[in-house]
């Protein structure tokens, strides 16, 4: 085959299938906008790599704001997939880290595209009134 390599996907639930199989055939794979922290894993995936900074980065950054502002926690509304749920535990880790508080983790469920729960309620009745919202566009339309 004259195939030398990847470009693509964009998705990171989309690299997580990609990237085995580029091991396999022994080409690499380059996402330009996979951001899961996971696919960093060089043992898991020695040939993925991306032209974007993975979500620690970003998470990093999102606790420095919040620390600016002396904001002290929030609730995370994230889409259950790889970008989402690799987002929200890097904004989990990187909020631990900086002393802040995550005081709820909701769940938007792609496949049914609902909320597990109330949202309403949830936010509500959270100790929070800071939102960070880790979806797509296309799912946030929908939140």
């Amino acid at each position: 085959s004259n195939v030398v390599g990847i470009v693509g996907p964009g998705l990171s639930r989309e690299s997580h299938v990609i990237a085995p199989f580029s091991e396999a055939v022994g080409i690499p794979v380059i996402s330009y906008s996979a951001t899961d922290p996971d696919l960093s894993d060089k043992y898991a995936y020695p040939n993925f790599h991306r032209t974007i900074v993975s979500d620690f980065v970003t998470a990093a950054a999102l606790a420095k704001l919040f620390i600016q502002y002396n904001w002290t926690s929030c609730s995370i509304i994230y889409q259950n997939d790889a970008f989402g749920t690799g987002g929200a535990n890097a904004i989990s880790k990187a909020f631990n880290n900086s002393r802040l508080t995550v005081s709820q983790m909701i769940v938007f469920d792609i496949a049914t595209s609902t909320i597990r729960g109330d949202l309403k309620s949830l936010l509500t009745n959270a100790a929070t009134r800071m939102v960070v919202l880790w979806a797509e566009s296309l799912y946030t339309a929908l939140i």
